[in-house]
């Protein structure tokens, strides 16, 4: 276990996790000289060592007094339940810094870019509601679908303006004041019917909490991405609430009532299905693990199921989530578990099924195991028939959906790709497996890097095998060279032609060169009847014995090389990419420090045909440095709401583009995005 792990392990990840709402009434609850000392308690508080008895958590403030979490099912779900021994309680510290540690409980899990669903046995699909009637629990009185009521205009005005005060601070200046601030801003966008918006809030605090801690699961991009989206959502309802008028749909794209969200996804019935299993992977999370299965039915439609619960505790989770692989499937009488149901099938009667494509397991669902499916038959073969440039820019679109009305599969690639063997690639040097695809190099990667997972160690033996020629599904990973993240490979079509490899040493520059095909005597599966053709590499170990590998002549050269490591991108995106990460982690008083060293980002910029780019870049340092000041001189609060404007335009026109070059790099067709902005020719 590593050093990140075991210090999780020892702290936040024993805690048991609590309600965003009642952070934000015991953070409240503080006089402002407590408020000012809650984020050293609560580092104090979190080596203290912990003891469960039934749903109590004990912790040992002092010598005299003990501070006592009563969690039903592992989540705190009132501020009463927390109680504490010492002479100040309730309007202690100590219940504020407890709060503060315990891991935030909220709605679903979120997993790289795939839809989940509830955790398992946490939703009752409503199968007998029909699809046009209105949720069970939408709120009463909700507003037409193109206004916003007075309740929702002031809770985005709160929401906006507590997320503009978190981008300003930076990571190191959102402590846990500024955090319970925007929970009680998220808790209150919730009563208003603002689901969306709420959700974006708890996960912007889940991810501050991440960062400020170093947990080992933090991913910058992940912080920026979510305070895009937080930001980008109140200020289009807050644009919706000031004209009052029709949905924004017809001009700026989603309509209020998408902007909203639902509290639940709402299940409708879907009659009866024939389902064919395809694939299952792990779910690991920082507080949930379990396993997602993927299904395909018989008109080639995609449908998940999900066998997902809480952990408390970091070196049981990857077992955890292995373990629901044998699982019982939740879908009616259905005798067989999740790894099974991967190689066979099922036949349904009185499905119910939600708009992102998660399948219901409600007291009407019937199911009976049936026949499976190769990969090579239909229909599931039909996956692989779409155009591999159809397929990346399916896959790119859904990343602008919310997940709860997200196709499921739609970011998955379906590609038949042969081995090329691994290499040192990017500018650190790290060892990526190179695969060929329909004439372009693709770097194929784990889908998930926890050693107690088995994709590095597939990936490790799939590496000694070039030449090897496999049906692959993978998840895009967007980047401006081709990358797919492994979530399932299984044997290729027996008529496929032979695959022309690059000869040794050369560089790979987006397409490989024509060179000698591979013999014959080609590395291949021979993997067991009962895996029919096929490996889920997140819960199945390939062994050495299941690749049939050609003998080598050590006196000759091997017959398939993998290319030389690829150029860098010469497109400069990095350098806006960069100053709106910094504002995320230093707040604005980093970004406007850093602002002397800008002229020649910008000319880069300008050089590279990026006009907007180094325009939006002028205007985020501009906006960082144009505090107001009193008659002294000195820097005086004001409500940052330029700056947030400013970065949010950069943060916005760089997602943009780095999805445009991720589909230049899988295609030859230049996107109109960059051909706008592409410098003109000699």
């Amino acid at each position: 276990m590593t050093e990140a792990v075991r210090e999780m392990t020892g702290t936040r990840a024993q805690w048991p996790a609590v309600r965003p709402e009642v952070v934000a009434e015991v953070v409240a609850g503080l006089s402002a000289r407590l408020q000012k000392r809650l984020d050293g308690a609560a580092a104090k508080l979190a080596d203290r060592p912990v003891e469960r008895t039934g749903e109590d958590w004990r912790i040992a403030v002092d010598e005299e007094a003990v501070l006592v979490l009563h969690a039903p099912g592992g989540v705190v779900a009132d501020q009463a339940d927390v109680r504490c021994g010492c002479l100040l309680a309730p309007a202690c510290v100590h219940r504020a810094a407890a709060v503060t540690v315990c891991p935030l409980a909220d709605g679903e899990p979120p997993v790289g870019e795939a839809p989940l669903g509830e955790p398992a046995g946490a939703e009752q699909p409503v199968a007998d509601r029909p699809a046009d009637a209105p949720a069970a629990d939408a709120p009463t009185g909700a507003p037409a679908a193109g206004a916003l009521t007075a309740a929702e205009r002031a809770a985005v005005d709160h929401l906006h303006r507590v997320g503009t005060a978190v981008l300003a601070a930076g990571v190191g200046g959102a402590g846990a004041v500024l955090q319970a601030e925007l929970l009680r801003a998220a808790h209150r966008a919730r009563l208003a019917g603002l689901h969306r918006p709420a959700a974006a809030a708890v996960a912007v605090v889940t991810r501050v909490r991440a960062a400020r801690s170093g947990e080992p699961d933090h991913r910058l991009a992940d912080l920026v991405a979510g305070l895009r989206e937080l930001l980008g959502l109140t200020t289009a309802l807050a644009a919706a609430g000031t004209d009052g008028t029709a949905d924004l749909a017809a001009s700026t794209g989603p309509g209020v009532a998408e902007l909203r969200g639902t509290a639940r996804q709402a299940y409708v019935p879907a009659g009866g299905l024939r389902l064919y299993g395809l694939f299952a992977e792990p779910v690991l999370t920082a507080t949930h693990a379990g396993v997602l299965t993927w299904a395909v039915d018989a008109g080639g439609g995609l449908h998940t199921m999900a066998e997902i619960m809480p952990h408390t505790d970091a070196a049981a989770a990857a077992p955890q989530a292995v373990g629901a692989g044998n699982r019982a499937v939740r879908l009616g009488d259905a005798m067989l578990s999740h790894r099974e149901f991967t190689r066979a099938g099922l036949a349904v009667q009185g499905a119910t099924r939600s708009a992102a494509g998660r399948l219901g397991a409600g007291a009407s669902v019937r199911a009976v195991r049936a026949a499976g499916a190769a990969w090579t038959a239909e229909p599931l073969a039909g996956l692989w028939a779409e155009p591999q440039a159809a397929q990346v820019a399916r896959a790119l679109g859904a990343a602008a959906l919310p997940p709860e009305v997200r196709p499921a599969g739609s970011e998955l690639l379906f590609l038949d790709v042969t081995l090329l063997g691994a290499v040192p690639y990017g500018p650190g040097g790290e060892q990526r497996l190179l695969a060929e695809c329909d004439g372009l190099v693709v770097a194929l990667r784990a889908a998930h890097d926890h050693p107690g997972l088995a994709h590095r160690g597939n990936l490790a033996l799939l590496a000694t095998a070039p030449g090897l020629r496999l049906r692959v599904i993978g998840r895009l990973e967007r980047s401006a060279l081709p990358e797919l993240r492994l979530l399932a490979v299984g044997q290729p079509p027996t008529e496929q032609p032979p695959t022309e490899q690059p000869p040794t040493g050369q560089p790979l520059t987006g397409r490989p060169p024509t060179g000698q095909p591979v013999p014959a005597t080609a590395p291949s599966l021979a993997l067991p009847a009962d895996r029919a053709g096929r490996v889920n590499l997140g819960l199945e170990r390939l062994q050495t014995a299941d690749l049939t590998l050609p003998p080598r002549d050590l006196s000759e050269p091997a017959a398939v090389r993998a290319p030389a490591a690829a150029a860098p991108p010469t497109t400069p995106v990095h350098l806006l990419a960069r100053r709106v990460a910094q504002a995320v982690t230093g707040g604005r008083a980093a970004l406007a420090l850093g602002t002397g060293t800008a002229d020649g980002d910008r000319a880069r910029l300008r050089s590279a045909g990026l006009a907007t780019g180094a325009a939006l870049l002028d205007g985020l340092l501009g906006a960082a440095l144009d505090q107001p000041r009193d008659v002294f001189g000195r820097v005086v609060a004001d409500d940052h709401e330029a700056f947030a404007g400013a970065w949010l335009a950069a943060a916005w026109y760089e997602e943009e583009l780095a999805s445009a070059l991720c589909a230049t790099a899988w295609s030859e067709v230049l996107p109109a995005v960059l051909r706008e902005e592409a410098p003109a020719g000699p």
